[in-house]
């Protein structure tokens, strides 16, 4: 069977929560709703918990409430949570439709509390970016100007990670700590992802890997889910779909052809190229793809490579409470 699309990062859960009068299955201040998944055939969406990392609203409780709303609208709405290659399968056995995941963007919301870790895990999070941009009780984001690595409590963090199987995450984290990592990873044999990053070759923007990080996550068997964030793909707009050709081809000329997916970024930007305003738009980028490669190559990038991943790394099967 042919998977849908997978798309590594959209910020809806974060709408939800700051706007109580928004339903999930279809309203249109979404970018991410239940029927443009469906139009735009996404198989599988990974939704980001993310919260304000300022003190008073970096909170356990709001994270908490985000992994509710995924259970009162997103799952309501027909999406049902992946945690495990048991479930995934269970999904691909279903002919279709599409389902969920939970990643939590940035560590700043478990308060430096590893037993919230175990919490997290327990009601489906797989997936942890460290820091969002600024530094945490963790690690340094990219944008902190001293450009620290991680913390002491940040390296048990990630120890803690490998341990239960939660799929560490780079994109936000400072370069310093992109490196600890890296060691911490070749040592247990593990490898991470960078949910929603594109090439800093092609747009010179912090937030994007340099050839050497990219070759790097490739050597590790990680993946690489290219963003649709107009300032991360070209320095000036008006940004367009083409646009995100360079980013493919330069990191395919790096190795990555097997290990590149796509993090949308949905409803966490305030501006978007031009055509992929939304999830329904997945059905334009495929066939403006499939004008420049080959369908074997564009379903790679579009959902095998992020679903062999999956299939080796999620959990054999969903531990039970």
């Amino acid at each position: 069977m042919k998977w849908g699309i997978i798309d590594f990062h959209c910020d809806a859960l974060s709408k939800l929560q700051e706007n109580p009068e928004i339903r999930f299955e279809e309203d249109e201040r979404l970018d991410v709703s239940a029927k443009k998944l469906s139009q735009g055939g996404v198989g599988l969406q990974c939704f980001a918990i993310f919260i304000d990392d300022e003190q008073e609203k970096a909170r356990i409780g709001r994270v908490l409430e985000q992994i509710s709303l995924y259970r009162t609208e997103v799952e309501k709405a027909g999406i049902p949570l992946v945690t495990s290659r048991q479930e995934l399968a269970a999904l691909n056995a279903a002919g279709g439709g599409t389902g969920g995941m939970l990643s939590l963007e940035g560590a700043h919301g478990l308060e430096g509390n590893l037993k919230y870790v175990q919490n997290c895990y327990d009601l489906g999070v797989r997936f942890l970016g460290i820091t969002w941009n600024h530094a945490n009780w963790a690690a340094d984001g990219i944008m902190e100007p001293r450009g620290g690595g991680f913390t002491q409590k940040g390296h048990e963090l990630v120890k803690l990670c490998h341990e239960l199987g939660i799929i560490l995450d780079v994109s936000h984290l400072s370069i310093k700590g992109f490196w600890e990592l890296t060691e911490a990873a070749e040592k247990v044999g593990k490898p991470f992802i960078a949910s929603h990053s594109n090439s800093i070759k092609i747009c010179d923007h912090p937030r994007n890997l340099s050839d050497e990080q990219i070759r790097t996550i490739v050597r590790l068997g990680g993946r690489i889910g290219l963003t649709f964030v107009p300032p991360f793909v070209k320095a000036s707009g008006p940004v367009k779909m083409t646009d995100l050709l360079p980013h493919l081809e330069h990191m395919c000329s790096l190795g990555a052809e097997n290990h590149l997916m796509f993090g949308s970024d949905f409803d966490g930007i305030d501006e978007h190229i031009e055509g992929l305003e939304h999830a329904a738009c997945y059905v334009s980028f495929k066939e403006l793809l499939l004008k420049y490669y080959s369908e074997p190559l564009v379903d790679k990038w579009l959902s095998l490579n992020a679903m062999r991943f999956l299939q080796t790394w999620l959990p054999a099967t969903k531990k039970a409470l």
